[in-house]
């Protein structure tokens, strides 16, 4: 893949998957509070990155396959990283990662089956507040004891919110798709 022919939103894309391991490392050292400062800064560029490269997109008219692609592989990948580092640093229980996490997977296989059948899901206002809920809860897990001691368990409830919203966005595009799961082939 020659580089210079990526436009720029790609290149944005790609730099949040290449900030997911910095980020990870950061988290995980849990040494001191600059690493938690610094896991909070790299998380914070990515998920700004985000709205970023799709701006841009959109602007430029600078929408391609690959970055169809990329984009919501980059934010998974976001999520998933501080989740998993979560659950092993004993932050969040691992049924809220599973719960999270299989709500991901999930619509992005309504999407692929959907996609199959010549339709594209856009994106909902339920789908854009999940993952700004899931933003907010993951700084306040990362600045939360490390950074700043959050008032009456605030990080967990910013999470709870977060899963529950995640659910219902999960519902509300199942429900969007409008397509035959369990319908048979050629009936």
């Amino acid at each position: 893949m020659n580089i210079s022919r990526i436009n720029l939103p790609n290149k944005i894309s790609l730099l949040r998957v290449a900030l997911v391991p910095l980020f990870m490392f950061f988290l995980l050292i849990n040494d001191s509070l600059i690493y938690d400062v610094l896991a909070l800064i790299v998380f914070i560029l990515a998920a700004v990155t985000d709205g970023v490269d799709g701006y841009l997109a959109r602007k430029y008219s600078s929408v391609t396959k690959f970055g169809k692609i990329i984009d919501p592989l980059a934010d998974k990948l976001l999520i998933f990283s501080a989740l998993v580092s979560f659950v092993a640093m004993d932050k969040i229980s691992p049924w809220l990662a599973i719960i999270i996490m299989g709500r991901e997977l999930a619509v992005t296989g309504l999407r692929v089956i959907v996609a199959s059948e010549g339709t594209v899901i856009a994106a909902s206002k339920w789908g854009k507040w999940k993952t700004n809920m899931q933003i907010f809860a993951v700084i306040s897990k990362i600045i939360d004891p490390g950074i700043i001691d959050l008032p009456l368990h605030f990080s967990d409830i910013l999470m709870g919110a977060a899963v529950i919203i995640t659910v219902i966005s999960g519902i509300d595009y199942f429900i969007k798709a409008d397509i035959d799961f369990f319908k048979e082939e050629g009936k």
